[in-house]
This record gives structure tokens, C-alpha cells and sequence, in this order.
């Protein structure tokens, strides 16, 4: 990975699957796949429930063995999509684990009868809404929320701390998730969220732990920029410490020299005590 792509000022959202430079690491992940298989004839295709640029995700029936579970089914769209490789993403999802603001991934899908890729996830709530809708040709690199969309000081704090946690919780598994905006992010209106869509996320290069810290204070740009939507959007403006204090933080993280950007882990810590304080 060239050295000055990690020291530009601006940059905040960065895909990079599929180079030579991470080629061995993501070779290597494909071959530790151990999830469990799900044949397709086991699945009973249902409604859309959406789709992005690497794939379509259905609500499907599971009958996983003696039992009918009721599941999400991402079928990948095909060997190259406008975000990377379908294998790649597979991968990232299988090799993220566990996490409450993550999707669990239950399995991979085998015997596709047209040799497609994808997989088994868990169905979410149905309540579970997009966060705000993906950037305009006006907003360029911002999102689009509904006009009327306000934040409670808790939900606002909610979101935050839950994406700055599974955001930390990735690249502690050497993931860049490269798209953290969101319109990637699930909510239920009272702050509980998860994160998704890693057609744009990379594995972090072997053998180079700084710039698996340099990768994750330009993640925490994006997630500054999102820091700042959610205090443009709060409900109440009489939380005066509140507001300086997401503030502070929102300011650190877009700071232009990255070096000086907290990491994920301080950032959590520091959104709980705002938490625990409001």
C-alpha cells in the first residue's frame, strides 16, 4: 500500500480488496473458510429486502433440519461488482465474528445451482430501518436523511457508541470496513444499530501494524462525519455539556493530520462516559 495514500487529510471512506499488496491475507481467509454449509435446496426464497451494488439479500425459509427458521439470503451478483470481489466480502463477513452490532452470519450457501455465492444471516427486526438514505449529486460525499429526522440525546449516543464498538471490534480483526456511512447502518429508532454492507471492506495488509493504525484513524474520519450528522439532527438542544462534548469529539476525529486522531477504543470509552453522564 503506498505510504502517502494513509497521510491525505481528507480522506475518509478507502476500498482496497483485491490488490497484490493484500492478496496473500485474503487467499488465506477464503482458505480458513469454516462456515457451515447451507445447502440451497434447503432455502425457500421470499420477498427482496435489498440490494446494493455487490448483491441482492432475500427473507428466506431455512429448513435446517427438524426446523423452519426464517432467515436473510445474500445472493452476490457475480464475479466482479462496482465495490470488489463477492470472495473477498464473503470472507470479511465470515471473519468478522461476533459482535451485538453486527448481523451473525449463520452459514455459507452451498450447491447454488448456477455456482453463485452467499450467504445465511440472521433476520433482523423488522422495525430495523436505514439510518439515512446513501449521498446525492448535491451532498457528494454526505448522506441523505428524511427531512424530519431527529435524534434523542440517548439514541444519538446509542448509535455512536454502539459503531464506534463494532468499529473497534473489526479491526481488532484486521478489517477496514471502508464504507462506514449511514446509510450502511440499521437502526430501531431508540439507538439500537448495526453495521452492514461489506462489499468495500479489506482486510488490513500482513506484517504492517502501522498501517493497520493508519487505516483505522481514516475510518474514524467517517466516523467523525457521521458524529457531526447525528449532532446536526438532535431533538433537544438543552443538553448544552452533551452537545460541546460530541462536539469535541466530532472535531478530533476529522482532525487533518490523522496521526492525531483518537482510535476506536477511546472513542467508546469516551461515548460511554457521556452516556453514563447524561
Amino acid at each position: 500500500m503506498p505510504c502517502w495514500l494513509l497521510r491525505l487529510p481528507r480522506l475518509a471512506w478507502l476500498a482496497y480488496a483485491g490488490n497484490p499488496f493484500c492478496a496473500a491475507v485474503e487467499q488465506a481467509a477464503q482458505g480458513a473458510d469454516r462456515a457451515d454449509p447451507v445447502p440451497w435446496h434447503a432455502l425457500a426464497l421470499q420477498q427482496v429486502l435489498g440490494e446494493g451494488a455487490s448483491g441482492v439479500i432475500h427473507r428466506a425459509a431455512w429448513q435446517d433440519g427438524a426446523r423452519c427458521r426464517d432467515v436473510a439470503v445474500k445472493l452476490f451478483k457475480g464475479a466482479v461488482t462496482s465495490d470488489g470481489l463477492p470472495l473477498n466480502e464473503m470472507a470479511v463477513c465470515l471473519g468478522a465474528g461476533d459482535h451485538p452490532n453486527l448481523i451473525p452470519v449463520l452459514g455459507r450457501i452451498a450447491g447454488h445451482p448456477a455456482e453463485g455465492h452467499g450467504l445465511v444471516m440472521a433476520l433482523i427486526d423488522a422495525r430495523f430501518r436505514s439510518l439515512a438514505g446513501p449521498p446525492s449529486f448535491e451532498s457528494c460525499t454526505r448522506d441523505v436523511y428524511a427531512p424530519d429526522t431527529l435524534f434523542t440525546p440517548d439514541a444519538a449516543l446509542r448509535i455512536a457508541r454502539g459503531i464506534a464498538s463494532v468499529a473497534r471490534h473489526l479491526h481488532a480483526q484486521g478489517i477496514n470496513h471502508g464504507d462506514l456511512y449511514a446509510h450502511n447502518i440499521l437502526h430501531c429508532g431508540e439507538g439500537r444499530a448495526v453495521l452492514g454492507d461489506f462489499g468495500a471492506a479489506s482486510f488490513h495488509p500482513p506484517g504492517d501494524p502501522g498501517a493497520a493504525e493508519a487505516l483505522q484513524r481514516i475510518e474514524v474520519r467517517a466516523f467523525g462525519c457521521l458524529l457531526e450528522e447525528l449532532v446536526e439532527r438532535g431533538a433537544d438542544g438543552r443538553e448544552g455539556d452533551l452537545r460541546l462534548g460530541l462536539a469535541h469529539l466530532q472535531a478530533r476525529c476529522v482532525a487533518p493530520d490523522p496521526g492525531a486522531r483518537p482510535l476506536f477504543a477511546e472513542l467508546e470509552q469516551r461515548l460511554a462516559g457521556l452516556q453514563e453522564a447524561l
